[in-house]
């Protein structure tokens, strides 16, 4: 398989909390994998060409003044997809950490893919929105959900596991709670080492360093979007504990730390 990183949907610029890093627009943080068999999973869509064209309507104007996108066509999976030779319809797969407005924007641009997500996700999406957090012009189209439930399954580095149907298993749903009703994270294996895309499980990468840090800013985007304190924070102590424990084999990134993406992007 081959994995590329991509930035879909700059915002608004925060600071670093140390020295050493400069200040940085945060990301949407989303992977383009190509398959041997599968063809393209896209894992996240960030903001697609819906939101860049009608961003008060798509988004709602509270988010767009809050985070400050940039909203380039050029940044939406869809044309970042045709810059590296493919077609829209070669995006199979679609999962989704959540359904938040800026993990989902890019949905109605891949009307055929099969959409993976948690059940408690989609059920929670479409009983609220419209909302700030859930935007229903983002599955007007009807996407082919495929949805899980959250049975014992089999283990990964300690964590559930979930086999997405018809995808292989080098792709996994871990599943990360807290953040929303059905959050996931999304394990994708890479030669010998895995990449764990944690989606909104934290925002900043010193909250999984060990002794954590905080954000001033992005900790209170998480505190007022989370559904359970208490499990949001038990799963950030069960991250410290996979870096600790398997950092030699895992690499855990968020969705929108930009010095994170930087990684990847060099």
């Amino acid at each position: 398989m081959k994995i590329h990183h991509l930035n879909c949907g700059t915002v608004r610029t925060i600071e670093a909390t140390y020295d050493g890093l400069q200040p940085a627009p945060a990301v949407n943080h989303c992977l383009l994998v190509e398959t041997d068999d599968d063809g393209l999973v896209l894992i996240e869509t960030g903001l697609g060409l819906g939101n860049v064209r009608d961003p008060n309507g798509t988004l709602g104007t509270d988010w767009v003044e809050l985070t400050q996108p940039v909203l380039d066509e050029e940044e939406t999976a869809v044309r970042q997809v045709a810059r590296l030779g493919h077609a829209p319809s070669d995006v199979r797969h679609i999962i989704v950490t959540h359904l938040d407005v800026d993990h989902s924007g890019g949905l109605p641009d891949f009307p055929g893919a099969q959409v993976h997500v948690l059940a408690a996700e989609l059920d929670a999406a479409r009983a609220e929105a419209p909302n700030f957090r859930y935007r229903s012009a983002h599955w007007a189209h009807g996407p082919r959900w495929v949805t899980y439930g959250l049975e014992p399954g089999e283990q990964w580095f300690g964590f559930t596991a979930v086999q997405p149907k018809g995808l292989p298993p080098e792709i996994q749903l871990i599943p990360l709670g807290g953040h929303t009703a059905g959050h996931t994270g999304v394990a994708v294996q890479n030669g010998d080492q895995w990449l764990l895309h944690c989606g909104d499980a934290y925002y900043y990468h010193r909250e999984i360093e060990n002794p954590s840090e905080t954000h001033p800013l992005l900790d209170i985007v998480q505190t007022r979007s989370q559904v359970h304190r208490d499990l949001r924070l038990g799963t950030q102590a069960r991250l410290r504990e996979l870096v600790r424990d398997h950092g030699d084999r895992v690499e855990l990134f968020s969705a929108h730390d930009p010095w994170e993406l930087a990684r990847y992007m060099r």
